[in-house]
């Protein structure tokens, strides 16, 4: 389907999927009517052909609220003269921007009445969109359409329609996983050698305990302890700076981003311009179990080194 800009003085032509919806119904399955940037959803009535395009869309046309665009439907009138494909005016009633650039960018809402009309559908449809509570079960669900509506009935979910943004999603997710390893990685690797440290700075203080009667179990212990307390307050700081970042990340990018003169993510390439941002206390708990597991297995050389250390040997040159 194609839109062109109604204009004696510049002609512009844009390509866009074409979505008949019922206003009234239509919060029931998409948010549209949260995102307009001017005028509303239900100004689309039947047989006053309004239609609402995203905000890309309209840029690239040239259009605002209220001017009037021409729709060019790929399915065409035969004349004697030949194929004429069959057009229809348009009044744009409204602008909407979901901040997803495929979507911002190539759909344009009309009334179902209209696109009945347009795409000479009669009483007909050429789909049916569903809104699931669980975003991750509609592969499940599509398969189970497709089985009990019959092979005449063809099912598709956004894990589908958006594969490819899925499937880097997956990579990020993973790539993010492997870096926070690393990060708790080398911070262990930091208590152990800090440890090392002040286990060779207190030999001759060991010693001395060793000699008052301290079992080597009990200097194993005073270091464990002492490790475990810098772990638990490298990741008490950890999770509270990060749950902060999380929860304030849509405030703290856009600063960023005017800051420095750059964005992280460009509407274009990445189809987002925002950062999503999502606390999940399953990761908060697993990180934080993982940073405690590290930290205290990082405590068991420098404090069993500690433990092995000799009173006479350390204290020969004090």
């Amino acid at each position: 389907m194609a839109i062109e800009r109604l204009t004696r003085v510049e002609r512009a032509v844009r390509g866009a999927f074409v979505r008949g919806i019922l206003p009234d119904q239509e919060e029931r399955v998409a948010e549209f009517g949260k995102h307009m940037r001017s005028g509303q959803l239900e100004s689309l009535r039947p047989g006053e052909f309004g239609i609402v395009l995203g905000a890309e869309l309209a840029r690239a046309l040239g259009v605002t609220t209220g001017e009037k665009v021409v729709m060019i439907a790929p399915q065409g009138q035969v004349t004697p003269a030949g194929v004429i494909p069959r057009m229809k005016q348009f009044t744009v009633v409204g602008i909407f921007g979901v901040d997803h650039y495929e979507y911002d960018s190539g759909l344009a809402l009309m009334h179902m009445a209209d696109a009945q009309i347009l795409f000479r559908l009669g009483d007909a449809v050429s789909g049916v969109r569903l809104k699931l509570k669980d975003l991750f079960q509609s592969g499940t669900v599509a398969r189970d359409l497709a089985r009990s509506l019959g092979p005449d009935i063809y099912a598709s979910d956004w894990t589908l329609q958006h594969a490819n943004l899925l499937r880097a999603v997956q990579i990020e997710k993973r790539m993010m996983f492997f870096v926070v390893f690393l990060i708790i990685v080398v911070a262990a690797i930091n208590i152990v050698s800090s440890l090392v440290m002040v286990v060779t700075d207190k030999q001759a203080d060991i010693a001395i305990l060793r000699t008052l009667g301290a079992a080597p179990a009990s200097i194993m212990k005073i270091f464990v302890i002492q490790g475990t307390i810098i772990g638990i307050v490298g990741t008490g700081l950890g999770l509270i700076g990060g749950i902060s970042l999380a929860l304030n990340v849509e405030t703290v990018v856009p600063f960023i981003e005017s800051l420095f003169g750059f964005k992280f993510f460009a509407k274009d390439i990445y189809l987002i311009s925002d950062v999503p941002s999502e606390v999940q206390r399953p990761d908060i708990v697993l990180i934080a179990v993982f940073s405690f597991v590290v930290c205290l297995l990082a405590t068991i050389y420098p404090s069993w080194r500690a433990s092995k250390v000799k009173p006479a040997e350390a204290l020969r040159y004090e």
